[in-house]
């Protein structure tokens, strides 16, 4: 005789039924839309109230029964990228506002520079972008240069570009890294990228090494060219490394292109293109929003006016194409460097004598501004000089940071997002904090 082994017994009685017992309802079936895979973000998170993204909006009016939830993230929150504060209040899981505070790394540099003579100052700008402080000296020193009528010798302008763009590839090497680690789970945690980033920014910072005795705050940029000339085996040293970073791209290019990376980034914190040409965004995130846009091409400097530069531009607006903007342009500043590294010609690497006593220089009466492309963007220096009893020291410096218009635009991208996208967002945009509080 068959018998079954559940369900009613083989003369058709429940036996549950036979002891008295209920039948058992079957388990229910996981509510399939109510399970959230790492990296995928929900789609049916929404605010309770009607909702419309505005960095304005008055939450007096909009939560009239004070049952929005408010979030300090930071300032000591990693994603930060610095010391950093954002206020976030929530609906539910919906951003309604953001608002961000800025001001831990104040250290007045500004008005420090108004007390310190040439040679003290570049220094301290080191420190303010002290992800690329390459860069930071050259703006500082072309302001003092432009003001001053001095020229600098091609050499010296050769090896300011070739550091210029070596220096973008290791900022941006070092946006990466960080960034995987921002978005955790979509890229497998983001340690191993982390630490493949970071092994190659090591590589370039070897090579400042070689070149200024030093892997950070480097020092080797003063009025009229250069401090340190290049070593003999420099060039070869360049070669190597560069081209060691350049076989790796690919696989970062592989990166950032990946289902599950685009998933996390695509569409999320979307700047157009007006709100960010509003803003006063530059670099990359200008780019990355369909303005074509780029110093180095519009208006060239030391030797970028004999460089076929090229310029990459996105569409999206969104954290995807921030990101797809800095990975290529990686690309693009190793082959500048690689180029121009074996065109230097020979000649003086400064039009100044070095220094030795403080105050030598003295700064001439006038003003003058100079805007560079940085890893971040434009980096300008207002500088005026001649003021009273001011001959070593000039009466007012005032840096224009990137840094700063990129976190000017939180509070416009953020309303409507999810607090998983808030984190993207913040490391999209690569904000340093100690050019946002100089």
């Amino acid at each position: 005789m068959e018998v079954s082994t559940h369900g009613p017994d083989s003369h058709g009685a429940d036996p549950h039924a036979a002891h008295g017992a209920e039948t058992p309802a079957p388990p229910s079936k996981p509510d399939k839309s109510s399970i959230r895979l790492p990296g995928v973000p929900r789609t049916d998170a929404k605010p309770t109230k009607a909702f419309v993204a505005d960095p304005y909006v008055d939450l007096s009016t909009y939560d009239a029964d004070a049952d929005l939830m408010t979030l300090s993230l930071g300032p000591q929150h990693p994603s930060t990228h610095g010391v950093f504060r954002v206020v976030l209040y929530l609906d539910g899981e919906i951003i309604v506002k953001a608002v961000p505070y800025a001001g831990y790394l104040h250290r007045g540099v500004e008005k420090l520079c108004e007390k310190l003579t040439i040679a003290n100052i570049t220094p301290i700008f080191d420190k303010n972008d002290y992800v690329a402080p390459m860069t930071n000296e050259q703006a500082v020193n072309m302001a003092f240069e432009k003001l001053m009528g001095i020229e600098v010798p091609i050499r010296a302008k050769y090896l300011r570009t070739i550091l210029a763009e070596s220096q973008r590839v290791a900022s941006h090497l070092l946006w990466l890294g960080t960034f995987a680690m921002d978005l955790g789970g979509a890229l497998g945690g983001g340690a191993s990228v982390f630490m493949w980033c970071f092994r190659e920014r090591e590589m370039i910072l070897d090579l400042f090494e070689a070149l200024a005795g030093c892997r950070f705050h480097y020092n080797t940029h003063v009025v009229g060219g250069n401090r340190h000339d290049i070593p003999a085996d420099w060039p070869k040293l360049l070669h190597d490394t560069l081209g060691a970073i350049d076989e790796r791209l690919d696989e970062y290019l592989g990166i950032i292109e990946h289902p599950i990376f685009m998933e996390r980034t695509k569409g999320v914190g979307v700047i157009d293109g007006g709100l960010a040409t509003e803003l006063g965004l530059s670099g990359p995130l200008l780019r990355a929003s369909g303005v074509d846009h780029d110093l180095r091409r519009d208006a060239p400097y030391h030797v970028y006016d004999q460089v076929d530069l090229r310029v990459f531009v996105e569409d999206g607006g969104d954290c995807w194409a921030r990101s797809r903007v800095r990975v290529l342009e990686m690309r693009e500043s190793i082959r500048i460097a690689r180029t121009l590294v074996d065109n230097v010609p020979t000649g003086p690497i400064s039009s100044t004598k070095p220094v030795r006593m403080v105050g030598q220089h003295k700064i001439a009466s006038g003003q003058a501004y100079v805007g560079i492309e940085t890893p971040r963007g434009e980096l300008g220096t207002y500088l005026i000089g001649g003021g009273e009893g001011k001959g070593a020291s000039p009466y007012r410096l005032k840096i224009r940071p990137p840094s700063l218009h990129a976190a000017a635009v939180i509070p416009y991208i953020l309303p409507g997002l999810t607090l998983s996208d808030a984190i993207a967002v913040l490391g999209s945009l690569d904000p340093i904090m100690g050019e946002v509080d100089r």
